[in-house]
């Protein structure tokens, strides 16, 4: 079947082209989140990877399946994306904060909604892979991702979450198995530094009342604007984030005094219109403007939860990302 489809291909044939290649799509798109953190240039680099397929199908030999040709590309195209400094953002806003806990390198992050991760195809992880696919799209193993020089991030996913052997991440990279061995030990040591240590209490099931009871709670406290309540709910030691910005805020001070501010900042509590990003409890945030009748898309939060509390709050600013999520850009009030 296959070889037929790449024979009608080869001759120009779109149809036969896109029956090769639709199965891929979206676990190529989840493969190049990972890579660049950007939901939007996962998008333009499956694009990118198609295209170069379609015009590379005659140098495509066979001696590997369809699949892995397709991650080759990818992988390639994603690398190529990061070592583009202009994809970056080249200065941060500056913003009148309280002083954080700490102040962290930037990292270029958008949250992946959870309806792309729907219709994914069943994939049996390869031999050698170490993670989950829910653990390997967690907002904490993404972050930690990008952290990562660009080769050591290719190699890791490569060989720890598709579970590719070394030999056919090599091939994939035009690298040799010494070199890939040596980047993945590097990588995986950098990686364990970088995410933090797992909770006592344990994520509550995806889905799950205990999930459901716990982010309705933090919902409901942060459209009263009760920044006690929402303190309440956090572990001792939760952090607010907001990638790209440096500031971090660890404990129930710091963020209580942080929360306190941008309340005092805004003027009037958020509406939050409840989804789901990286396999989390998520929220679209708007800001009720009242003369207008309407509440603004302010931004995107991400929770993560231990047990009955949270441990995490990720905030994205950037509003773009929105329609991913099928969340309007306005509300009414």
């Amino acid at each position: 079947m296959t070889e037929d489809l790449l024979v009608r291909a080869r001759s120009g044939d779109q149809d036969a082209f896109g029956e090769l290649t639709e199965p891929h799509r979206r676990e190529l798109h989840v493969h190049c989140y990972r890579m660049v953190g950007s939901v939007q240039d996962a998008e333009d680099l499956v694009q990118e990877t198609l295209l170069a397929a379609w015009r590379g199908l005659d140098g495509f030999a066979g001696r590997s399946s369809v699949r892995s040709w397709l991650y080759r590309i990818a992988t390639n195209r994603c690398l190529n994306a990061l070592r583009d400094a202009s994809r970056r953002p080249q200065a941060l806003a500056a913003a009148a904060l309280p002083e954080p806990t700490r102040h962290a390198d930037p990292v270029w992050l958008q949250p992946y909604p959870d309806m792309l991760l729907d219709d994914l195809p069943e994939q049996a992880p390869g031999p050698e892979s170490r993670y989950e696919a829910r653990e390997s799209i967690e907002l904490a193993f993404i972050t930690a991702l990008q952290q990562l020089p660009p080769k050591q991030r290719a190699v890791l996913v490569l060989r720890d979450v598709l579970g590719y052997r070394t030999a056919e991440a090599a091939a994939m990279l035009g690298s040799s198995e010494i070199s890939v061995k040596s980047t993945l030990q590097r990588a995986r040591a950098a990686l364990h530094a970088h995410v933090p240590p797992a909770g006592h209490g344990g994520a509550p099931a995806p889905y799950s009342a205990r999930e459901r009871d716990l982010a309705g709670r933090f919902a409901d406290a942060m459209e009263r604007g009760d920044t006690p309540a929402i303190v309440g709910l956090l572990t001792a030691d939760a952090w607010v984030t907001m990638p790209p910005e440096p500031q971090q805020y660890q404990g129930h001070a710091a963020i209580g005094a942080f929360l306190e501010d941008r309340a005092v900042s805004r003027g009037a509590p958020l509406r939050v219109v409840p989804t789901r990003a990286n396999g989390q409890p998520a929220f679209g945030c708007y800001l009720p403007t009242p003369p207008a009748g309407i509440a603004r898309a302010r931004g995107l939060m991400v929770l993560t939860l231990d047990g009955d509390r949270v441990s995490a709050i990720t905030w994205f600013a950037d509003t773009s990302v929105f329609p991913y999520f099928g969340l309007p850009r306005t509300l009414p009030t």
